[in-house]
């Protein structure tokens, strides 16, 4: 079975709820071990270790990925102690409204903090292994708003693109290594991050007939295709971003 995990051990940031939670579960189904991060959901976090302990070891470590200053360190503690990471899914992330011409300096800065120099930083700390390993799977999570933009969502759209141009930055790089970088690029998904916008029942069936398979992907629509890449059916995929959207956003 080539989506069996047995060997590997796996790092998803943002892992306690929405995609993150979705990847979690898939991974460890498939018998990887699951390391993954949270910020504040820490009940969610000890249900998933509960849940999947028993035919895994699983893992969780509390993290706020806005402290820049602490988080290399953060991350280099994670790692102690472990031999390999084999893949890395760059999840943890934000979504915030901000019209440009109102957004603070600090505003931008939390968001590219959390997404783009967050993975930046989660990145750098695996590669040494995966080096030394000679093998790896980056999984980058960004956006159709990455390739398009999105408006009053200009510091989001900026990050995802960062990580956009970083996935194939690094897909050049470190292939060599036997290391590959891909990114999943997600269209509208029913999260906790779109709860809000999602709570107007109008403009969600709006969204829902504007998406050509007329449905809004849930969160394991999305951890599908990353299990996908992170298996050896994809060994030969590097530096692609694969757009899960229903068909609502066409491009590549």
């Amino acid at each position: 079975m080539m989506l069996n995990f047995n060997s590997k051990t796996v790092l998803i940031t943002g892992g306690s709820r929405g995609i993150g939670e979705a990847c979690v579960k898939l991974f460890a189904e498939a018998g990887a071990e699951v390391l993954f991060t949270y910020n504040s959901n820490e009940k969610k976090a000890e249900e998933l270790i509960k849940r999947f302990s028993s035919i895994t070891n699983i893992k969780s470590y509390k993290i706020d990925f806005n402290k820049t200053n602490v988080l290399e360190k953060k991350v280099n503690e994670i790692l102690t102690g472990f031999k390999k990471i084999d893949i890395l899914v760059n999840n943890a992330g934000i979504w915030e409204y901000g019209r440009v011409d109102e957004m603070t300096a600090g505003k931008w800065e939390r968001t590219i903090n959390i997404n783009l120099t967050g993975t930046f930083i989660f990145t750098k700390a695996v590669i040494p292994l995966m080096k030394k390993n000679r093998y790896g799977r980056i999984i980058n999570i960004t956006s159709t708003a990455g390739q398009r933009g999105e408006p009053f969502y200009s510091h989001y759209a900026a990050s995802k693109g960062g990580i956009i141009s970083l996935t194939k930055s690094l897909a050049a790089e470190l292939g060599e290594f036997g290391i590959t970088v891909n990114s999943v690029a997600p269209g509208w998904v029913i999260t906790d991050m779109t709860r809000d916008v999602f709570a107007d029942e109008e403009y969600k069936e709006k969204v829902r007939n504007e998406i050509p398979v007329k449905r809004i992907a849930e969160a394991d629509d999305i951890a599908g295709p990353v299990l996908f890449l992170a298996s050896d059916l994809a060994r030969h995929i590097n530096g692609e971003i694969l757009n899960v959207n229903g068909g609502s956003v066409l491009c590549g």
